[in-house]
């Protein structure tokens, strides 16, 4: 066969070969779909060029730069839970609190500590438990309620009323699954497949809001030490931080990235799932290997994070999901709205609703989904008035919750920043109200109206919580002991109103 019979086209002076070649002899239909043109516009990368599908030098440098702007962009908001709980406990270092000591807010809290979406109304109870030396205690008394997670922030386990104890305490062994140490008898065995482990403990006050004999209680009674001292077990140490001013939330910009490899390397291997630590990996950033990023992924990685937190922003405050809320009619909504605390329906991860939660709130146990009517609590959120505008703190609003409001044991709102996510900073030390505020006031026929604003309506004082003129501000909702008219959604909160 002679070559003239092969071969057409122009050969370029630098010895490129254009244009295609005669009929072969053994030639495929290939569909147009299958091609790549020589030349690609796109609206991200612009224009993209080829040799015969081969790209050019600046499309795959256009390509690459892309592609570790998308997987930094998908490290960020599908890390998030990861990096959530590592600035949890980087908050208790900066605190003072080492590994497996116990912090605790032994006069409640306020907004001089910067947590997410905590309440005013309860004591907190906090540790990193961390079974790097091997398995350890948690002794917990009576009267808790609580979670343990692990660095992946899933679930472990309940601890108190929900959990194997029952709320009758007991001593739980925390140990990672591949620890073959015999478990003694006595214990509830946890296993694990990470080192750090958050344990979250809460209990209210008691009568009177009186916090000193409930913390007395909990100190008697509370220890986390290791199993091999289990014969002659230390005295836990505690330290109040009620009032500290610290912050446990994960970085919005860069830093994140930082967060996520002190995480990597505080927990073994197979700590965090193949794919994430694949993308975390595509960015340099290695168990046990410096993260070294050059000037080139330093400016991809500053740009992911801006656009993954804005992204987090827009799920969180933004919803464009019609699923997260309660009610047609009704700005209140939650990333648990599909009962679902693994964020599964019909076997496929609603990534939005995953990213919203961990963006918004801390936390991850089945009893935050669906608790038992009449114990438990429930929560709904919304930074948005009843016209869908945001809330300002330089407005006042009012919200009424209709007769009778289905709660056990009673009703809050808690008020908290935009920027932070946590309690919204004014001169109000509750950041909220609740049903328990002395002097609060229903209507004649039993409901409540509720007012948010800088300043109290006159003769709306014990109905009022304080918001700050130029800050944003959403607000929770949350029913402790819920009863069935909330979990058939006969009864519906109102939205929050203007008051001109």
């Amino acid at each position: 066969m002679k070559l003239s019979n092969l071969l057409t086209g122009t050969v370029l002076a630098a010895g490129v070969f254009v244009s295609g070649a005669t009929a072969q002899e053994f030639a495929a239909d290939v569909p147009d779909n299958v091609l790549t043109p020589d030349v690609v516009e796109t609206e991200t990368l612009g224009k993209l060029e080829f040799f015969d599908g081969m790209p050019s030098a600046e499309t795959t440098q256009k390509a690459f730069d892309n592609l570790d702007l998308m997987r930094a962009t998908s490290a960020f908001l599908d890390g998030m839970n990861i990096a959530s709980l590592r600035g949890m406990f980087q908050g208790y270092e900066e605190i003072g609190a080492k590994p497996n000591e116990i912090v605790i807010t032994e006069t409640l809290m306020d907004a001089r500590s910067i947590w997410l979406t905590p309440n005013t109304t309860t004591i907190y109870i906090g540790a990193n438990v961390d079974i790097s030396e091997g398995p350890m205690v948690i002794q917990v008394p009576p009267g808790l309620l609580g979670l343990l997670d692990d660095a992946a922030f899933d679930y472990v386990a309940d601890i108190g009323a929900l959990g194997a104890d029952k709320g009758k305490g007991g001593k739980f062994l925390l140990l990672h699954n591949d620890d073959e140490t015999p478990v003694p008898e006595g214990y509830f065995e946890l296993r694990t497949k990470t080192y750090e482990h958050w344990l979250l403990l809460r209990r209210s006050p008691g009568e009177g809001g009186d916090t000193q004999g409930p913390v007395a209680e909990i100190k008697a009674g509370l220890n986390v030490y290791s199993l091999s001292e289990s014969e002659n077990p230390p005295e836990e140490t505690f330290l109040d931080v009620s009032g500290a001013k610290y912050n446990t939330v994960h970085a919005n910009n860069e830093d994140f990235y930082e967060e996520i490899h002190v995480a990597l390397n505080n927990n073994p291997v197979g700590a965090f799932a193949p794919e994430i630590v694949g993308t975390f990996a595509s960015l340099g950033i290695h168990k046990g290997e410096p993260f070294e990023p050059d000037a080139r992924m330093k400016g991809i990685l500053k740009e992911a994070a801006a656009i993954a937190n804005a992204t987090a922003r827009s799920i969180t405050y933004a919803s464009r999901d019609p699923g997260v809320f309660f009610y047609e009619d009704r700005q209140w909504n939650s990333p648990f709205q599909r009962q679902s605390y693994q964020f599964l329906q019909d076997g496929a991860r609603i990534l939005d609703d995953r990213t919203y939660f961990f963006y918004m709130a801390t936390g991850i146990t089945p009893a935050m989904t669906a608790p038992p009517v009449g114990s438990g609590s429930v929560y709904a959120m919304t930074a948005r008035d009843k016209d869908g505008a945001y809330l300002d703190g330089s407005k006042t609003y009012k919200v009424t919750l209709p007769a009778p409001v289905p709660a056990k044991n009673f009703w809050s709102f808690m008020l908290y920043s935009g920027q932070t996510r946590s309690i919204l900073e004014t001169d109000q030390r509750s950041g909220g109200i609740d049903s328990n505020r002395p002097g609060i006031k229903s209507n004649d026929d039993g409901s409540y109206t509720i007012y948010l604003g800088p300043q109290a309506p006159e003769g709306q004082e014990s109905n009022w919580a304080q918001t700050m003129p130029g800050k944003s501000f959403n607000v929770m909702m949350r029913l402790y002991g819920p009863l069935e008219p909330w979990f058939d959604k006969s009864w519906k909160p109102g939205d929050f109103e203007l008051v001109e």
